[in-house]
């Protein structure tokens, strides 16, 4: 898929804005920052996804500009963005200017654009969006981002720098086509036979498009894995890594051993 020796192996830290006062999210950035992580994520939910559904919980573009004030060498975003809850001309506009705050008088914003279609059925009740079915919202998703790609184009001042655009999800016939028109990274969930098979049709719906699918960084979670596994997905191409953790005590632990495995691919 990928010449994995031009890119490094880089670690994303998804901090789950879920069973925390915000002061501890604060902090727990800062320190993942020092540890060295290379990519902060939050999600961009308004419940709970585990434990007490109607726990604490944080809006997602709210604490991702905070945190591109906060921090001063991470790159971050949303793992991911729901195209559902916000028009797609305002998508770009927040994503643009959450890029400039973090640029932080370097010039060089640090913002990425994960995105994906939306699932999480309760957002969309509780909050008044229309759920309609899996079709529907990635049909939206692929209508949206050339509006939002064609807005940046637009913005005065415009995006410090092309913004990467990140898309999660598997489908194959409709979520990885839109990753082989759209993505600068792909994040999968797949285990390395599952992702061999997807790479392929990756490649496949690339070669419809016009697009040389080596340019898409691949990502995928760390969660359950073994080190062992994670060096079979690297065999493949994988090069961004990402560890959840979550309120109310953002074990860091996992993370710090995530960070020593990424040190020795790069070594």
């Amino acid at each position: 898929m990928t010449d994995v020796s031009t890119r490094p192996v880089r670690l994303g830290v998804q901090i789950a804005p879920q069973h925390s006062r915000y002061e501890k999210i604060r902090d727990t950035a800062t320190e993942l920052e020092e540890l060295g992580a290379d990519i902060l994520f939050n999600w961009d939910h308004f419940y709970p996804l585990s434990g007490e559904p109607d726990g604490l919980h944080f809006e997602s573009w709210t604490m991702l500009a905070a945190l591109a004030e906060q921090t001063s060498r991470v790159e971050l975003g949303a793992l991911v963005n729901c195209n559902s809850y916000r028009n797609a001309n305002l998508q770009a506009d927040m994503a643009r200017t959450v890029d400039h705050i973090s640029a932080k008088g370097t010039g060089i914003g640090r913002f990425i654009f994960g995105t994906g279609s939306g699932w999480f059925e309760r957002d969309y009740d509780e909050y008044g969006y229309e759920f309609g079915t899996v079709g529907q919202r990635l049909d939206a998703l692929a209508a949206n981002l050339p509006i939002i790609e064609d807005r940046w184009g637009k913005l005065n001042p415009p995006p410090t720098r092309h913004i990467p655009v990140l898309i999660g999800g598997g489908g194959e016939k409709k979520t990885l086509r839109i990753v082989a028109r759209h993505a600068d990274i792909w994040h999968s969930f797949s285990d390395p036979e599952t992702l061999q098979r997807k790479l392929g049709i990756l490649r496949e719906h690339g070669e419809a498009v016009g697009r040389d699918v080596s340019e898409i960084e691949i990502s995928t979670e760390l969660r359950g894995r073994t080190p062992e596994q994670a060096d079979e997905l690297h065999d493949l191409g994988t090069t961004l890594f990402t560890i959840g953790i979550t309120g109310p005590d953002y074990d860091l632990a996992p993370v710090r051993d995530w960070l020593s495995w990424r040190d020795g691919k790069n070594a």
